[in-house]
């Protein structure tokens, strides 16, 4: 796997392109040799942030994470970009597909205690929908402290949800019928 390590904001020192190095470079044994594997580094406000962008053949491998300590977000990263490539493969094997920029030694090793398709409800909530607006539900979902809130849109009549977004905004999802 190649490298190709961008600092925005920051100078990548020696010592963090060999830790990135070393912490992505176990990931080379998932990937073909010319793999490209893009880093970039950037800090604002005294915090880190890291992302890692890998173009595969049928999609992109990609993660990021903000901490105040840089080595951190690259563990960070690393977790998250182990995690996808386990639920890629496992969907390579369930369609039995070639696995372009992965090495045959990859795809041929499964791991038997991670099942993709397996889903596990653990609990179920249930509640009233009352007629709002959609700022009503806004001020609802902040009040219960989540990232979304389903409500019954007074003004449709129709079942929607309000989410947050980045940077303090909020998104409206509403059924189209």
């Amino acid at each position: 796997m190649k490298f190709n390590i961008t600092g925005r904001n920051i100078n990548v020192s020696d010592g963090m392109k060999d830790q990135i190095d070393r912490k992505l470079g176990k990931l080379s044994k998932f990937f073909k040799e010319e793999t490209i594997c893009n880093v970039t580094l950037s800090t604002e406000k005294n915090m880190y942030k890291v992302e890692v962008t890998i173009p595969i053949k049928d999609g992109v491998i990609r993660a990021e994470e903000t901490t105040s300590d840089k080595f951190q977000s690259l563990d960070l990263v690393v977790d998250v970009i182990e995690r996808q490539i386990r639920k890629h493969r496992t969907k390579l094997m369930n369609r039995q597909q070639a696995a372009g920029s992965f090495t045959e030694a990859f795809t041929e090793e499964l791991d038997d205690d991670f099942d993709e398709d397996e889903i596990n409800i653990v609990r179920t909530k249930r509640f009233d929908l009352k007629p709002m607006t959609p700022e009503e539900a806004c001020l609802q979902m902040d009040l219960v402290g989540h990232s979304f809130f389903v409500f019954q849109n007074g003004d449709t009549g129709n079942v929607s949800v309000v989410y947050k977004r980045k940077g303090n905004s909020y998104g409206l999802i509403e059924p189209e019928y």
